[in-house]
C-alpha cells in the first residue's frame, strides 16, 4: 500500500464513519516502533506505522485509522481528544476503533548487542562497539575478539 492509497482509505473511512471529510495529509512513518499510528496536533496530519499493514490484516489497520480519526475529529471540533477523556472513549466505541494497537513481533523491538569473546572463552555483550586493540577482558585480561552483532537471545554459537 502506498501513501496515496492510505490517504484514500482514510478519506473514505472518515466520510463513512464520521460523516466528515479528512482534509489533511496521511503517510506511513517507518520510525514508529511501538505505536500503531500518530495524530499530529500542529499539522492535523496522521502517520501510520507500516508494520500495522504488513504484519496484520486490514481490520487492524482500519481500527488504528479510526482511532487516529477520533483524535482528529474531536480536536478539529475543539472537544477533548485525549485517551482519558470521556468523549474520546465514547466516539471510539461508537465507530468501533481499536483502543490499543496490536503488539508488533518481538524481533522488531529487541535490542541488538555486540558479542565479544576473550581467549579464555568469557562472553561480553555490549550495546556499543569497542576497540578490541585497546580493551581486554575484565575477568582475565586477555585479548577480545568480535564474534557478531545480533539479538541477545539468538546468541547460540
Amino acid at each position: 500500500m502506498t501513501n496515496q492509497e492510505l490517504q484514500q482509505l482514510i478519506e473514505q473511512i472518515s466520510l463513512e464513519q464520521f460523516g466528515q471529510p479528512f482534509q489533511h495529509k496521511t503517510r506511513f512513518n517507518k520510525r514508529l516502533r511501538t505505536t500503531g499510528g500518530r495524530y499530529l496536533l500542529a499539522t492535523h496530519d496522521i502517520e501510520i506505522n507500516p508494520l500495522m499493514f504488513s504484519q496484520f490484516d486490514l481490520n487492524n489497520l482500519t481500527g488504528i485509522i479510526k482511532h487516529e480519526l477520533v483524535h482528529y475529529h474531536l480536536h478539529t471540533r475543539h472537544l477533548p481528544h485525549m485517551h482519558r477523556d470521556k468523549e474520546f472513549k465514547q466516539l471510539l466505541k461508537q465507530v468501533d476503533g481499536l483502543r490499543y494497537a496490536p503488539r508488533i513481533s518481538k524481533m522488531q523491538n529487541q535490542k541488538k548487542y555486540w558479542l565479544y569473546v576473550c581467549e579464555k572463552g568469557h562472553k561480553i555483550y555490549r550495546q556499543r562497539r569497542i576497540n578490541t586493540a585497546h580493551f581486554v577482558c575484565g575477568d582475565c585480561k586477555t585479548a577480545l575478539k568480535l564474534v557478531r552483532y545480533d539479538y541477545l537471545n539468538n546468541n547460540q554459537n
